[in-house]
């Protein structure tokens, strides 16, 4: 695989390597919206003006003129929200990138341009730092992704999100009215309008990473410390959407019986020392409290989404259906 001229002269010109020795292909984008690559680069004779990387990610969005879904939601919808949420991305990578000390890494942005419908955002390699991948967690190790969490959730408390998404997540109400028709009618369907309500009314909002799930962390070496990726559904919302889809995407039934409620109370923990740490004049306690009382909404909403979505999906458990209960008696309680 080669790059065109016109972009292998950009990557020269922001990194200041001598060239791109190597393109290695990564993956597709979802949905045939293009190509991530990770470019090998020679640095012996450059500019001296760049990172000394050796190595550069390449995000390459282009919209496919024919689309294409694996479960078959395609449209006119569909394709706007795709390509809102690569405009979504760029403008958070135009943001400046994390200290060392946030405990929330991301990828450095080290040039992003745009033309017509094409995006290319050129992003420093994590995977240098954070090379593993693992195929699932348990219960222990998913820790360190609530570590990471709960940094990022702290950290962005109260950032009004410009350029993001209003409310960040990938499956929030506004945004799929047409898996909301293909539900079945009962009270989930018909409470959806109120869940998505609740979950907009905060007295403590942050932005939320929007797609949290097991394939979008990366792992460092010794499995101890953790970076994120992919921020197309980073925009406003409750720290806990976050951690609900990544609690449902990554843990068994059988160990979110025994494990829920203690890793909630990690996550509220670390949420809380770390509002101490960056923001002393928020009460963390209230913070966790409002969130912790969301938690079976998030959850519920989520279910929501699957229901019409993928009927049958394997994250519509009997643990999903019990929060979904409990949400579903709150709002009519409340």
């Amino acid at each position: 695989m080669s790059l065109e001229r016109e972009t292998q002269d950009w990557v020269l010109a922001a990194t200041g390597a001598a060239s791109v020795r190597t393109v290695e292909p990564v993956q597709q984008l979802w949905s045939g919206y293009g190509q991530l690559s990770r470019l090998h680069l020679d640095i012996g004779a450059g500019t001296g003006a760049g990172t000394g990387a050796r190595s550069v990610i390449l995000k390459h969005i282009a919209p496919p003129a024919r689309h294409s879904h694996p479960r078959g939601w395609t449209g006119e919808r569909a394709d706007r929200r795709k390509r809102r949420s690569y405009a979504v991305e760029a403008s958070w990578y135009r943001r400046p990138p994390p200290s060392s000390d946030d405990g929330c890494p991301w990828p450095h942005a080290l040039a992003i341009r745009t033309a017509k419908d094409r995006v290319e955002l050129l992003l420093e390699d994590l995977a240098i730092a954070y090379p593993q991948r693992p195929a699932r967690l348990d219960h222990r190790s998913i820790e360190h992704c609530l570590h990471w969490l709960a940094a990022f959730h702290a950290r962005h408390l109260g950032d009004p999100g410009d350029a993001l998404w209003r409310q960040g997540c990938y499956w929030h109400l506004d945004t799929r009215p047409d898996e909301l028709a293909a539900m079945p009618e009962g009270p989930l369907k018909r409470a959806a309008p109120l869940l998505d309500a609740r979950l907009r009314r905060l007295r403590h909002p942050t932005l939320v990473h929007g797609d949290a799930k097991l394939a979008n962390f990366l792992f460092s070496e010794d499995g101890e410390r953790v970076a994120a990726v992919d921020f197309q559904y980073v925009g406003q919302g409750t720290g806990t959407r976050d951690l609900a889809y990544l609690l449902g995407s990554c843990l068994t039934e059988a160990e979110l019986t025994v494990h829920h409620d203690r890793l909630l109370d990690r996550y509220d923990r670390l949420l809380v020392d770390r509002l101490a740490q960056w923001q002393p004049a928020v009460d963390g306690s209230a913070v966790a409290a409002e969130w912790r009382a969301l938690h079976p909404i998030a959850w519920a909403d989520f279910h929501r989404f699957l229901s019409g979505w993928s009927p049958g999906h394997a994250k519509l458990t009997r643990h999903a259906q019990r929060l979904t209960d409990q949400a579903l008696h709150a709002l009519h309680a409340g």
